[in-house]
């Protein structure tokens, strides 16, 4: 019978190979989730609570905090997993929820009374109340969220937020 022996150089090359396959693995699997994820585990329109009708003037637009998206893959995220909209009631069950962030770079905008308009710190994007874009490099209105009114309750449909409208 005969017997073939490995060499110390061709050992170590074999082990040093074999811990760089198994640390490319430990290291790669993880990152393929966090890239895989989003196209298979598309997150669900959820209606969230906005507050009871009853504390909404008609004619004005006030902030509401709501939860988005929270679920058990995001139950670590802490104060990130809130948002907020800019609620309008218009009439008895008439409302128009927008997001809160500017459609340019994503800064939280903020409602000025007095004028009627939406304004952007960052970069001085102005919208009208209606949420179209009266001035600034805003390249498209504000996101609209769908309102509704269940049980004296005024909901807000949150969903998955394009990245780039087209």
């Amino acid at each position: 019978m005969m017997r073939h022996h490995i060499g110390r150089d061709k050992f170590m090359k074999l082990t040093i190979g074999g811990v760089g396959v198994v640390s490319a693995l430990v290291a790669g699997v993880p990152i393929i989730g966090v890239v895989a994820c989003p196209l298979f585990n598309q997150p669900r329109d959820v209606w969230r609570d906005a507050g009871a009708v009853d504390d909404f003037t008609i004619g004005d637009t006030v902030r509401v905090n709501i939860t988005y998206n929270q679920g058990r893959t995001q139950s670590w995220a802490g104060d990130t997993q809130f948002t907020s909209a800019w609620v309008m009631r218009r009439g008895p069950g008439d409302f128009t929820a927008f997001i809160n962030y500017c459609t340019h770079l994503g800064c939280g905008v903020t409602w000025i009374p007095g004028a009627h308009i939406y304004l952007c710190p960052c970069h001085g994007s102005v919208y009208n109340a209606n949420g179209t874009v009266a001035g600034g490099p805003a390249p498209r209105p504000l996101y609209r969220y769908e309102v509704r009114v269940r049980n004296g309750r005024v909901e807000i449909k949150t969903q998955h937020m394009p990245l780039v409208n087209v």
